[in-house]
């Protein structure tokens, strides 16, 4: 009760510090009369979140006939506060969210699951790699996160856990990611950390970090957490979508008709249609940051039961929310398939 009310306190000075903080169950409307419909992404630039750019970039929000604006933040904790204050329709970021928030008496859903595997690399700096060689070896060592509470804050802990480390053991250090994440490692604030391509491909190809865990993959996130981990995804309020059920079909419409698209195409392909500012390493460089994670998308916008199943175990165990509750999570609540089910062929 006190997490709740504290979760209210918190959405209450948000409101009172935003001009126009407004009812979250309801979207604004434009002035041609049709829902203004705002995303926050968890990173516009992470490949892990790639298909929200690349559907707008392809044109398929506007051949739904919604107006889809994309707003880039990188920390997930800030983003679902912005869609509890009603300030966004939806936010791309990790499914996990849904059931930490449910903890909280709050309900989310994710209505397109785009990848069952995480997306995340655990890093080590190049000059650490022969003081840590396994999980088992983070003990005493800085690990870099997003942020604390983070998915990456969950995982970290998670994988540390499975090779006989408590969580108390290693210190989480909150770096973001991309360049904050690459100073971070250089300037050895961090002796490793969790984070995504492109990052991940710069640090490998400059030789400033090595490649200690690879969730990209479902035979690496199988093997390291013990089976799949559904992760990027567009969740939403359950209200919002229970008031526009067409909203978030079109949105599905679109997205998952990306995912397909992504099946047929390159990297090269892929990489060509994004805007160029996402290359900043270089195009080479950006193109192979996509061949290294493409794999990870699903195609079909579907959840996997028992990797969600999976995800509710994770954060059982070092969610301080869910970790009380885990009994009363009722997971049907966190995901639906009902509009992948009905996107056109």
């Amino acid at each position: 009760m006190k997490r709740t009310i504290a979760l209210c306190a918190v959405l209450l000075a948000l409101c009172a510090s935003v001009a126009g903080c407004r009812d979250s169950r309801t979207l604004p409307m434009g002035a041609d009369g049709k829902p203004k419909i705002t995303i926050m992404v968890g990173g516009l630039d992470k490949v892990i979140y790639l298909p929200a750019m690349l559907t707008e970039r392809l044109g398929g929000f506007r051949a739904q006939g919604i107006d889809v604006s994309l707003l880039s933040q990188p920390d997930g904790a800030t983003a679902e506060t912005s869609l509890l204050a009603g300030e966004v329709a939806g936010v791309v970021g990790f499914y996990d969210h849904t059931i930490d928030l449910q903890a909280k008496d709050q309900c989310l859903k994710s209505v397109v699951q785009f990848a069952n595997v995480p997306g995340e690399v655990e890093m080590v700096a190049a000059n650490k790699a022969g003081r840590i060689r396994g999980w088992r070896d983070v003990r005493g060592h800085n690990l870099g996160i997003t942020s604390l509470g983070s998915s990456t804050d969950f995982l970290s802990k998670a994988l540390a856990n499975r090779a006989g480390v408590h969580p108390d053991e290693f210190t989480p250090v909150k770096v973001g990611a991309g360049q904050t994440f690459i100073a971070n490692m250089d300037n050895q604030a961090i002796d490793a950390g969790m984070t995504t391509d492109p990052t991940v491909a710069r640090l490998t190809s400059t030789g400033k970090g090595r490649i200690l865990t690879d969730l990209r993959t479902e035979q690496g996130t199988r093997a390291a957490l013990g089976g799949l981990y559904p992760a990027s995804s567009l969740y939403m309020s359950c209200q919002i979508v229970q008031r526009y059920p067409d909203i978030a079909q079109k949105l599905t419409n679109a997205l998952v008709g990306t995912l397909r698209w992504m099946k047929t195409h390159t990297p090269e392909q892929i990489a060509a249609k994004m805007p160029p500012s996402f290359a900043s390493g270089g195009k080479e460089l950006y193109e192979r940051s996509i061949a290294d994670s493409v794999r990870m998308f699903n195609g079909d916008g579907r959840m996997n039961p028992e990797g969600a199943r999976n995800v509710l175990n994770v954060l059982s165990e070092f969610s301080v929310n869910v970790k009380p509750r885990k009994d009363r999570i009722d997971l049907a609540k966190t995901y639906t398939t009902r509009f992948v089910d009905r996107v056109p062929r």
